[in-house]
């Protein structure tokens, strides 16, 4: 690992934000393509650098990464392709054969630096996910994982999940572009892009150290756009004894799946990198008034 000074890494700035993407999935998911692209378009500096095949459940589990016994997702890359490799049309675009965490780490440490002039990536976008990660499933999660082996690095990061879609190859993207993957993968990446403008377009930290955010977005069912959704700051599991950031007239936030249950919402969780539980009230009022320009929402 590498450490760096805190103000150094957490340092927002007007310009575009450099950004590796990582999950847990594999590289050739609809969802992480069509995040790629939509964030690519807005401006930012984009580097995918994601697991060569579905690595879903990893946690934080890392190996070292080996060459290809197996076609990478989708037929991707043939057995036989090296631990690293990265798309013939767009070197952008990174597979390790690991799991998310060393995806995660490639990305940082590697690919990410070749088109950052050199510097590590500001932000980490983990996801969007395929499926939800609610409450403590996050302890299984690979996405989240990942992004918690960013923040560990030094590195402000987010994970990102959504209910709805499959697990389907990037080229469903325009050989069904009415199909539910398809729509989840616009809907859920257009409101990561939001997230992400957000966080980082203003001045100062995008995050305090050792957290990350967890993001669930609610089914695409009955909301048909980004602009359905509704951002709600929210905790992992309910905590009778637990103090919270007030909200909405409450020091007691409400759980994840309250919210993502409730209809067209996205869940908005502060995490520690290194447990994956919730966060004192300190560090989600920080992150809280970091996200007015969501802007939040109460339930």
């Amino acid at each position: 690992m590498h450490s760096f000074a805190p103000l150094l890494l957490f340092c927002a700035c007007a310009a575009a934000t450099n950004i590796v993407i990582t999950n847990d999935d594999g590289w050739a998911t609809a969802q992480i393509r069509q995040v790629t692209d939509v964030l690519s378009d807005a401006g930012h500096n984009v580097v995918l650098s994601a697991p060569a095949l579905n690595q879903s459940g990893k946690s934080s589990l890392s190996k070292t990464p080996t060459a290809m016994t197996e076609p990478c997702e989708f037929d991707t890359c043939p057995t036989g392709s090296p631990a690293f490799g990265a798309n013939a049309t767009n070197p952008r675009l990174n597979y390790v054969n690991g799991y998310p965490v060393d995806a995660a780490k490639y990305g940082i440490q590697t690919a990410g630096p070749r088109y950052f002039d050199g510097a590590q990536p500001e932000f980490i976008v983990s996801g969007p996910n395929v499926g939800s990660n609610l409450g403590l499933i996050v302890l299984f999660s690979g996405t989240v994982g990942a992004a918690c082996e960013a923040a560990r690095e030094g590195i402000p990061a987010a994970a990102f999940s959504g209910v709805s879609g499959s697990s389907v190859s990037y080229t469903t993207l325009e050989s069904n572009p009415s199909g539910e993957s398809t729509r989840a993968a616009h809907i859920y990446s257009n409101l990561t892009s939001t997230f992400v403008h957000a966080l980082t377009s203003t001045p100062g930290p995008f995050l305090p150290p050792g957290v990350i955010v967890n993001v669930n977005y609610a089914s695409i069912d009955n909301c048909p756009t980004s602009a359905s959704y509704k951002w709600v700051f929210s905790r992992l599991v309910w905590n009778v004894f637990a103090t919270d950031a007030e909200t909405c007239g409450s020091d007691h936030l409400p759980t994840e799946n309250e919210v993502t249950g409730a209809g067209c919402f996205a869940s908005v969780s502060v995490i520690s990198s290194t447990n994956k539980l919730d966060v004192n009230a300190t560090l989600q009022s920080q992150v809280h008034g970091r996200l007015q320009s969501l802007p939040l929402a109460c339930l």
